[in-house]
């Protein structure tokens, strides 16, 4: 959302799903999505499921093997409870967060097996893109320090990108109401621009024994995460 306010980049609107759903469709099919760019500029596109889905990188690589990939991560636990909390806006009859987060909770066994555990998993998630990008073509966002300081991850995120760092700290202020980051009205462009409401839920209270309960088992994969990265979130 933050990224194609920049002149140099052009993003496709909605999420386009292809390298996980509509594959079959076609390379022109998804080329067809793709908004009208100068040689200039560089299109992005944002489908969060690709991170997790086993045949994408292989796909995307076949396609081009200079993409660049923009991962965010943020705190896995809390990553569950925000996921738990948009399915529940959805389906208000799902059974509770504690009851899909462990197999058996006096044991400590987690359900691996449940989406919103699974895919906190990231350093399980990134063997599959290691094995077809170099880690210098991957780059990962915190998403804790998007809402706390939207201009310094954006700073990096353009760097990455190789374009201009043309968004700053004036281009954001905080929506108090959303606890998210806002964009400002460009000069001359449209009202300020705030995530859509799916962003900013208030999370479902959890029992802080069965979060402490996640944190303890995200240990360990968080820690073999940071190292293959290289960088400690």
């Amino acid at each position: 959302e933050f990224i194609r306010v920049h002149p140099d980049v052009r993003a496709v609107g909605a999420e386009p799903h292809f390298f996980d759903r509509n594959y079959e469709r076609g390379l022109e099919w998804y080329r067809s999505l793709m908004p009208r760019t100068l040689d200039s500029q560089i299109t992005v596109e944002k489908t969060p499921s690709y991170f997790v889905t086993k045949e994408a990188p292989r796909r995307i690589f076949n396609m081009s093997r200079d993409t660049k990939l923009i991962v965010v991560v943020r705190n896995p636990v809390t990553r569950a409870i925000s996921d738990y909390t948009q399915t529940l806006s959805k389906k208000p009859d799902i059974p509770t967060f504690e009851g899909l987060s462990f197999r058996n909770r006096s044991l400590g066994l987690v359900d691996t097996s449940w989406s919103a555990i699974r895919i906190g998993l990231y350093a399980l998630h990134l063997q599959s893109w290691l094995q077809y990008f170099p880690l210098s073509q991957i780059h990962f966002v915190s998403g804790e320090r998007l809402i706390t300081d939207p201009a310094g991850e954006m700073g990096k995120v353009q760097d990455f990108l190789g374009v201009r760092r043309v968004l700053t700290d004036k281009h954001f202020y905080f929506n108090k109401t959303k606890g998210f980051p806002c964009l400002r009205r460009a000069a001359g462009g449209s009202a300020p621009r705030c995530l859509g409401k799916s962003k900013g839920r208030t999370h479902v209270q959890i029992d802080a024994d069965v979060i402490e309960q996640l944190r303890d088992f995200y240990r360990p994969h968080n820690v073999q995460f940071y190292e293959t990265v290289g960088q400690d979130f």
